[in-house]
């Protein structure tokens, strides 16, 4: 019996020292092949570019991942110890790797198991430094085992707070916002020192899957999974009973952040210095090297220079008439679905499409497009609006895209029901709050653009070059290659002055034709009027723009 147990024993003690020498070993080789972690000491992560107007106002962003580094320094503690709370409450006292919380996950873990419950890790935070930095995202025991001896080294290379740094700079957040400051700013429209415990906690949920917990789509999961977290700050002792207790009762009050430009109208003017600056610096400094551009554009000047550029090219669309609606909607179909994936570009409102849902002698009732949330609901209920008739007479009908037709007398002469069309809301004086009812618009179909520049510097102070960015992205102030025509006329009279011509020289405003040799012909050039004044001054001929004396003038010259 004794000499069986002491074979047992021997193979046991055998078969114990080949499977640690045999672990050792595969510990030695993941030794050898893994990435080299003290590149982080001089890590540069992408940050996003942000262009300002002359004024300092914010303009625009650009950036493949919209992140601020903010050092750890100014992370306000109350940011930190959500996360801390959250992901990793031992971070300050374990070594990268917390032995405690292995155990605790593998005793919840087989609680999961039976109850068909998804699996925790354990992961500390500098265990997902690791990951995020150095290491792919694979459920594997190779890649978790190159994940936990990674963290050990970072742990005696790095001090704690340039881990969490990275870590809280580096995460994804949701929504295209990497790193704690601008998940603060895209969320809540705030700086990291302006969150409250709420708006902290609900940050400090999202690493686990942002998408998981959209303040939209999913926002009773968020708001229970924030309320833990509040729950962890509480037991951890970073805030107290009463504060937790505040912080649990708060709605999610999430404001998505518009991204990119911030100012409605200055699209075609950022558009054009992002193209400037991929010239000037490439395109990784563009999108990840934090440039901080300031630009000449004045926003008040901007403002006014796109509105009257947009009232004159509606106003000169409107003298040709109306084209119609922009589509008719099928008897029976959801108006408000239907309506809800056609694209309104943001830079037309208050302008939207509308359905014409009745016809009458003297007004039409139009069903404004709904609002649809990320969660694919509507914003509101339907609302309804009315068009007057008096909103509606310019809409004549054009004959051969040259003519008007006869005048707009009842709304019937305009739209049917079904017509999908472009309205705009109309305030009266006493009430800026509601509108008092919509009138009807059209798109133009002419276009044009407008720049405002100071002649003494060269600085460009505004820029509009279209009726609308969201309808055409052609910047026709500075891509348009347009004829000349009557600009050229200063320069052939400034020659003229040159060569001794004085304002009163005369020159023949009459018929010229000039033979243009070989198979091109005779040219005949005409004035616009089609008409001729005989002997002219010069200075007559610049004012009144008179092609033919231009033409014998440049002959002179």
């Amino acid at each position: 019996m004794l000499r069986v147990l002491s074979i047992v024993a021997a193979v046991f003690l055998v078969l114990l020292t080949g499977g640690l020498m045999a672990g050792g070993y595969f510990v030695w080789r993941l030794n050898q092949d893994l990435p080299d972690y003290t590149k982080l000491a001089n890590y540069e992560p992408p940050v996003m570019t942000r262009v300002h107007a002359g004024d300092g106002e914010l303009i625009g962003e650009f950036a493949r991942e919209r992140r601020l580094y903010v050092p750890i320094t100014a992370i306000p503690p109350r940011v930190v110890e959500a996360f801390l709370a959250a992901e990793d409450k031992n971070f300050y006292s374990h070594g990268g790797v917390d032995a405690r919380g292995i155990v605790r996950a593998v005793f919840d873990n087989i609680v999961n198991v039976i109850q068909d419950r998804r699996l925790v890790g354990a992961s500390t935070i500098t265990q997902q430094v690791a990951k995020n930095f150095l290491l792919s995202s694979d459920v594997t025991l190779d890649r978790k085992l190159r994940e936990a001896l990674i963290a050990i080294r970072l742990e005696q290379a790095f001090t704690k707070d340039e881990i969490l740094e990275l870590y809280l700079n580096e995460i994804y957040l949701g929504i295209g916002s990497y790193g704690v400051a601008s998940a603060a700013l895209n969320y809540f429209n705030k700086s990291l020192d302006e969150l409250t415990i709420a708006e902290a906690a609900y940050l400090a949920t999202l690493p686990k899957g942002p998408n998981n917990y959209h303040p939209y789509r999913y926002r009773e999961r968020a708001l229970a999974r924030r309320n833990w977290v509040i729950s962890r700050m509480e037991e951890e002792r970073f805030i107290s009973q009463y504060e937790a207790a505040d912080a649990r009762a708060t709605g999610l009050d999430v404001t998505l952040r518009a991204r990119g430009v911030q100012i409605r109208d200055a699209n075609y003017f950022v558009e054009q210095a992002r193209r400037e600056l991929l010239d000037m610096y490439g395109e990784e400094k563009l999108y990840g090297g934090g440039l901080s551009v300031r630009t000449t554009i004045d926003t008040r000047l901007q403002q006014i220079v796109s509105d009257e550029l947009r009232k004159g090219l509606i106003a000169y669309d409107r003298r040709h008439g109306w084209r119609g609606p922009v589509t008719t909607l099928e008897a029976g179909r959801n108006w408000q679905e239907a309506l809800s994936e056609m694209e309104v570009p943001s830079d037309l409102e208050p302008w939207t499409l509308a359905v014409v849902l009745d016809v009458a002698a003297e007004k039409i009732t139009v069903g404004l497009r709904p609002e649809r949330l990320p969660g694919g609901k509507f914003a509101s209920d339907v609302v309804k609006a009315t068009v007057p008739l008096s909103e509606m007479t310019w809409a004549r009908e054009t004959v051969n895209e040259v003519y008007l037709g006869p005048e707009v007398t009842a709304p019937s002469d305009v739209v049917s029901v079904g017509d999908v069309v472009w309205v705009s809301p109309v305030f009266a004086e006493e009430n800026k709050e509601e509108p008092a009812h919509y009138a009807l618009k059209q798109i133009p179909a002419v276009n044009g653009a407008a720049l405002a520049m100071d002649p003494h510097t060269g600085r460009v102070l505004a820029m509009q070059g279209g009726f609308s960015f969201g309808v055409s992205e052609f910047n026709r102030a500075v891509q348009a290659l347009r004829q000349p025509g009557s600009a050229f006329k200063p320069f052939v009279y400034a020659a003229a002055l040159d060569k001794g011509f004085t304002p009163s020289s005369l020159v023949l405003d009459a018929p010229f034709v000039l033979d243009q040799g070989g198979d091109l012909g005779l040219w005949k050039p005409e004035n616009y009027e089609r008409n001729f004044h005989g002997p002219s001054t010069l200075r007559f001929g610049l004012e009144h723009s008179r092609n033919l004396m231009t033409v014998r003038l440049a002959q002179y010259v």
